[in-house]
């Protein structure tokens, strides 16, 4: 507790409280707690989160924020990895975002479960969201440009993938995969399966 408190001296209390939050998220939900809670939790007194943060809204907004920025850079990193070719940097996205997902549920649910801040009232935090889904919309367009991918509305067609790869991690988080024989050491082969099937109807040439 005295940590945490000297780190708030130093003008780390954002930090501290987006901490306490995560771990309050972990273990009650998105709604499950209060603003109060948080500030008891980082150790400091009720008060002082409003130096930062307007109201519980506000926070977990920052909270989403820093998810997306993480989102962002994994994909990034994994399409990187991937190498020059296309498809390959397309399918590499897939398992990068249900690996986020499947680390990091509580920024995964912030920053896209029922309870999620408003992304419109939030600058910031719409921003970052954009960003991430950028490079899926990226790796669409350079598949389309080099001819591997159908031709269309590029934005549509990332929509449409990330349906399929945010449906699947939702479902993993949430325990459904679990029920259906999937879980952490088989995810893998799920997404190489999945991002085939998705594949298919995307190359150019499969209509």
């Amino acid at each position: 507790m005295a940590e945490q408190k000297t780190a708030y001296h130093h003008g780390d209390l954002p930090r501290a409280l987006k901490s306490a939050a995560l771990d309050l998220i972990s273990e009650h939900g998105v709604t499950g707690f209060t603003l109060r809670e948080a500030a008891r939790r980082a150790g400091v007194t009720h008060a002082a989160p409003y130096r930062h943060f307007s109201d519980k809204s506000a926070l977990l907004a920052a909270l989403a924020e820093d998810g997306f920025s993480e989102l962002r850079r994994r994909l990034e990193e994994a399409a990187d990895q991937a190498g020059d070719d296309p498809l390959a940097r397309f399918v590499s996205l897939a398992p990068a975002y249900v690996r986020f997902a499947v680390e990091q549920p509580s920024y995964f649910r912030v920053m896209y479960g029922f309870d999620a801040p408003d992304k419109m009232k939030y600058e910031r935090l719409g921003e970052a969201d954009d960003a991430a889904f950028a490079v899926l919309v990226e790796g669409v367009r350079m598949a389309q440009e080099k001819a591997a991918f159908i031709h269309g509305d590029t934005q549509r067609i990332a929509i449409l993938a990330w349906l399929m790869v945010h449906g699947l991690a939702h479902a993993h988080i949430d325990g459904a995969l679990t029920r259906r024989g999937i879980d952490a050491d088989n995810i893998d082969e799920a997404l190489a399966q999945g991002s085939e099937l998705m594949m298919r109807g995307f190359l150019a040439g499969s209509g």
